[in-house]
């Protein structure tokens, strides 16, 4: 299995104005323990130059993902210029998955099982 291509199959796919978590993209490439391989493949670019990895943030809401973008707070600035409203928790910034939150269906779920195996990954 090709975890990076699959990564990249699934990040492209989450919607304009919503989120993800780093949990949700391992869950749906097929192995749900692996989030921080999903944040290794979004940092090295190992998911393909075009992943929207601003669209990636952690279990929490959290915005994780500083070190990979030109500026601290270049993530934040994307996610708000795609309507997603970031504030300040104690963590760091924060989106709210309950109303930025991409909620996949079982349909999407199964469509990548079918794009995986067609593809051989």
């Amino acid at each position: 299995m090709d975890f990076y291509r699959r990564a990249e199959l699934v990040c492209a796919k989450i919607p304009w104005g919503k989120v993800a978590s780093y949990g949700q993209i391992a869950l749906l490439c097929g192995m749900p323990k692996n989030a921080r391989q999903a944040g290794y493949a979004l940092k090295r670019d190992l998911a393909g130059k075009k992943a929207p990895a601003h669209r990636v943030v952690n279990a929490k809401g959290i915005l994780t993902g500083a070190a990979s973008f030109e500026t601290y707070d270049m993530q934040k600035l994307l996610l708000e210029k795609e309507g997603v409203k970031v504030d300040r928790a104690k963590e760091g910034w924060q989106v709210d998955l309950r109303q930025y939150g991409w909620e996949h269906t079982e349909e999407e779920a199964i469509s990548f099982r079918r794009e995986f195996k067609r593809l051989g990954i």
